[in-house]
């Protein structure tokens, strides 16, 4: 199956309220307790995949007044969410909303398990007297495959995603293994088919993403590492060039949202911190050099293109972080177009932050994620413009293949095979914190 520009904006280019694991898991609650004639609840049972878990742990949810945890998106899910919204899902949580989760969580009900198979997986299981509902998501953070209700599956709700009817396949894992067949040349040219209304579109992502920047510039939410920098500039301790431009930005876009600001992010395969990335490295240096709007959208569609098809290879989660790789590489190669690059320049690019950012770890979301994004942002200006200069990793080093293509075949190899154990340690690392907190 061929797909179109269109198809990849529309089904990799989507808003997300919050951090998008804690909302995959309010987004299964709330299927399931949408299922039940009473929203009052016996108890909540939450399985989740391991990277879920890691992502689910520490990150403040939207809307909550300052919570977190993977059992207060459950509740909150179930008790005042709209599952049609999507990965929006939170936006519809109130006052009572977050009362009666309170009082769900404090009379213990909200049970969270460790499923030990990696793979995106979040089941869903509300007891309501004498009724069960159950939901199930995988693969991808809204994809609710199957839902329940006392032990009967319920088939014709609009919330499940359908398979195709003769691969047997989501429509996104036809979309990835597509994806994975082209070349670098082949993306560059998906360029030229975006049409005034996905520019639009784009333009679109890139005042959500402001609007996120603009509140972590103002009241330096979580680390305030975007704050942090302009005073920085005010001290004249840093000079606003691109990379700088690019990391304040980036990073005080994510100081907010980390930190649970009502807000949603236009988010890039999957993840808001992707759209973050994915977009606004590229928005920041358009102050330095001559451009026009139309161009800047397109270099920021091409980037939006790129990241899809780095997570097309490397998975949705893992332990390596894939703001650097993915978004990364998407942020490197658009801001390498807006500069008058060619497809020889984004693949030096591109070959340039992997090396460079290959080993950044994903440790989950939290606050701390700003910095990984202000890295990112920074590198993506700095590899660009290295490879326009001729300053290109080559393929005698490390995990660098003969073409950009398998360098991220081999980053795909690494984050699936090579990183197996080293999320399991991370894990591991986690939750022995979390106990001894607890103690």
């Amino acid at each position: 199956m061929n797909f179109t520009v269109k198809d990849i904006l529309r089904m990799e280019v989507t808003l997300a309220l919050g951090c998008t694991e804690p909302v995959a898991v309010a987004l299964g609650a709330a299927a399931a307790a949408s299922l039940l004639p009473k929203k009052s609840f016996d108890s909540i049972e939450i399985w989740v995949d391991p990277n879920i878990y890691k992502n689910g742990m520490a990150v403040t949810i939207p809307g909550s007044g300052g919570l977190c945890g993977i059992d207060t998106a459950a509740a909150l899910g179930a008790c005042g969410c709209d599952p049609a919204r999507g990965l929006e899902v939170l936006e519809c949580l109130n006052e009572e909303s977050v009362q009666r989760s309170t009082e769900l969580l404090k009379r213990n009900v909200v049970t969270v398990n460790l499923r030990e198979e990696s793979g995106l997986y979040v089941r869903s299981r509300i007891v309501s007297g004498e009724n069960i509902a159950e939901s199930l998501i995988t693969d991808l953070h809204s994809n609710i495959v199957s839902l329940t209700l006392n032990g009967e599956a319920v088939t014709d709700s609009p919330l499940i995603s359908e398979p195709n009817a003769k691969t047997g396949k989501n429509l996104m894992a036809e979309l990835e293994e597509w994806l994975r067949g082209l070349t670098l040349k082949d993306i560059y040219e998906l360029v030229d088919e975006l049409d005034e209304s996905d520019l639009a579109f784009l333009k679109e992502g890139v005042d959500h993403n402001l609007r996120l920047a603009q509140h972590g510039l103002k009241y330096g939410s979580g680390l305030g590492i975007g704050k942090g920098i302009d005073r920085l500039l005010k001290q004249k301790l840093l000079v606003n060039d691109m990379a700088t431009s690019a990391r304040r930005l980036t990073s005080a876009a994510a100081d907010a949202r980390m930190s649970g600001a009502n807000l949603p992010a236009m988010s890039s395969a999957g993840s808001g911190n992707h759209g973050l990335t994915a977009i606004l490295p590229i928005w920041a240096i358009k102050d330095f050099i001559d451009h026009d709007q139309e161009n800047v959208l397109k270099a920021i569609g091409l980037s939006h293109i790129i990241t899809a098809y780095v997570k097309a290879h490397t998975g949705r989660l893992s332990a390596v972080c894939g703001c650097s790789v993915a978004a990364g590489a998407g942020a490197t190669a658009g801001i390498t177009y807006l500069v008058g690059g060619d497809v020889d320049h984004m693949a030096g690019a591109i070959r340039n932050i992997m090396e460079d950012l290959a080993g950044v770890i994903c440790d989950g979301a939290k606050a701390g994620c700003a910095l990984k994004l202000n890295t990112a942002a920074g590198a993506a200006v700095q590899s660009a413009l290295f490879s326009l200069q001729g300053i290109n990793v080559k393929d005698t080093d490390g995990i660098v293949g003969t073409s950009t293509e398998n360098t991220i075949r081999n980053m795909g190899t690494l984050s699936h095979k090579g990183m197996i154990e080293t999320d399991k340690t991370i894990l591991n690392i986690m939750l022995e914190k979390e106990k001894n907190r607890k103690r």
